[in-house]
């Protein structure tokens, strides 16, 4: 998959510094409406220390987290909302499918279903190899 945006682009959008940068990459957007970003997961992320030895296991919310910055890119490269913040308003149906752990490319994908005023409403996907990792619905809120 090709990459739209690196790292370092996706700070131009998103607030988000490490080490709680949990995007690495953006390979479609079509601002607005859509993303699809990649999080790649690594033994040496900051969760494994604690979560947990011996049995690594990315924590479930943290990769609403991920899906949350990713939906967070599609919304603020929108002009109107340049250098603005997004915040959770909320998660919905949220559900935690099988475990991702170090070595798995995290692949996110946020359709944003939902925008009226300064709230948006996104539904998230994130999948390793084709499957289900995490699904939710996720409300931002731009300030």
């Amino acid at each position: 998959m090709a990459v739209v945006l690196n790292k370092e682009q996706i700070m131009e959008i998103i607030p988000h510094r490490d080490p709680f940068l949990l995007i690495d990459e953006v390979n479609e957007l079509e601002v607005g409406k859509r993303v699809k970003a990649t999080k790649y997961i690594k033994a040496e992320d900051f969760w494994f220390k604690g979560h947990f030895p011996n049995y690594p296991v990315t924590p479930g919310v943290l990769m609403v987290e991920m899906c949350a910055q990713a939906g967070a890119v599609a919304l603020l490269s929108l002009p109107e909302n340049k250098g603005k913040i997004g915040l959770f308003g909320g998660i919905n149906n949220c559900k935690f499918r099988q475990q991702v752990v170090p070595g798995d490319k995290l692949d996110i994908e946020v359709e944003i279903i939902k925008v009226k005023g300064p709230i948006g409403v996104g539904k998230a996907l994130a999948s390793v190899n084709g499957k289900k990792a995490v699904s939710a619905e996720i409300t931002f809120a731009i300030k």
